[in-house]
Parts: structure tokens; sequence; C-alpha cells
């Protein structure tokens, strides 16, 4: 006999996500309609885990431990072609030239400053190395931007959980004044905060959950 307290599981509508295409510049883009949530990060913080984690597809972002190796922008299809998931270039230290760094950089700037089917940004954070400059200079640039952001403090399984949730804590409080962002603990490895991850990407890319 089945419990009175047993949940059903959740069903994930992000699990089907499929790869359309990738983009070297802005103009290559898929034409700018529909919805999109873009996927942010500092090298190596662990963005391409956290799509292939939140879609239960274990290769659909590639993933590396060289830090640096997306450097297009990949669209993925989520319940449809119109409401997507897209991953940008990580940026930081990457080994590669100054030149080619800068080149991302424009690029990120561009996307997230004309693509108008853009409905928010996850915000990608190593929880042992929050807010660096370039976090900085994101949430600097969304507020102007009005566009919302949704902070995973990724790799929290790296941290014992005391320490986790005080991470978390000082960073809310960092950015208490900033009312567009939201932020939790998350941890692809452990399948940690999934369910919150699914949920604000569900209500952005207007997509309905059980």
């Amino acid at each position: 006999m089945a419990s009175m307290n047993s949940a059903k599981p959740k069903t994930n509508p992000f699990q089907g996500s499929t790869f359309i295409t990738s983009a070297a510049k802005l103009s290559q883009c898929l034409i700018d309609e529909g919805l999109e949530v873009a996927f942010a990060g500092r090298s190596n913080a662990g963005k391409s885990s956290a799509i292939n984690a939140i879609a239960q597809h274990g290769k659909l972002a590639k993933t590396s431990k060289t830090p640096g190796r997306t450097q297009l922008i990949n669209f993925f299809s989520t319940v449809s072609e119109q409401q997507r998931i897209v991953d940008l270039p990580g940026y930081g230290y990457a080994k590669v030239p100054l030149a080619v760094k800068r080149q991302w950089e424009n690029f990120i700037d561009a996307y997230l400053r004309e693509r108008s089917s853009l409905q928010g940004l996850f915000l990608i954070m190593d929880i042992r190395h929050p807010l660096t400059d370039f976090d900085s200079m994101i949430l600097s640039w969304s507020k102007q931007s009005q566009l919302r952001v949704h902070i995973l403090l990724t790799k929290a399984d790296k941290l014992k959980f005391g320490a986790a949730k005080s991470t978390l804590l000082k960073v809310q409080r960092d950015l208490k004044d900033l009312d567009h962002v939201s932020v939790q603990l998350f941890s692809a490895t452990q399948k940690m905060g999934l369910d919150e991850a699914r949920d604000k990407l569900s209500e952005w890319l207007d997509i309905e959950t059980d």
C-alpha cells in the first residue's frame, strides 16, 4: 500500500531539450522571436553542467575541465523552438589570446543588449568564488536594462551545508538592493536545487508545469 505522504515526482519540462544551432556572431543567431533564457558565467563555474542537470541530459551542453571551451552562442529548444535555453560563451581566465577574449566579451554584450526575445539571465557562480568582477559587471548591466537575473551558486556540494548556507545569505545581503535578482544553492552532481531552477526557468519561458 502506498504511503499517504508519498509525493508524485515533478515532471521535468526540459528533459526533451535539443540542440538547434550555434552562432559565432549576432547576425548568425536565430530569428529574434519567441522566448529565451540565457546562461552566463565565468569560465569553469559549472554553466554547461548546470544546463545538462536541469535538462537531465548529460551531453546537451558540452562540458570540459578546460576553461573557455564554449566559444559560441548555443541555442537549445525546450518544449518548442519558440521557448529556448541559450548557452553563452564562458568568460574569464581561459587560455586564449586577449583579442579572442575581447571578441567574446563584445559578442555577449551585443547579445544581451539587442536580443528582444531574452526574458532573463541565469548567472552561474562557483559558490567558492561568488561575485567576481565579471559577475558584478553583468549585474550592473542587468539593472540598467531591467533584465531579471537568477543566480545559481554552483558546486554547493564542495562546501559543508552550514558554509554553503552562509555564503547564500551573504550573497543575498550583498544584493539586497537589486530587486530583479534572485539567488539559490545548486549542485549538478548532487542534484541540489534542480526543482527550484526548473521552476524559475519554466516561469520565464512561459512553460506550464505540474
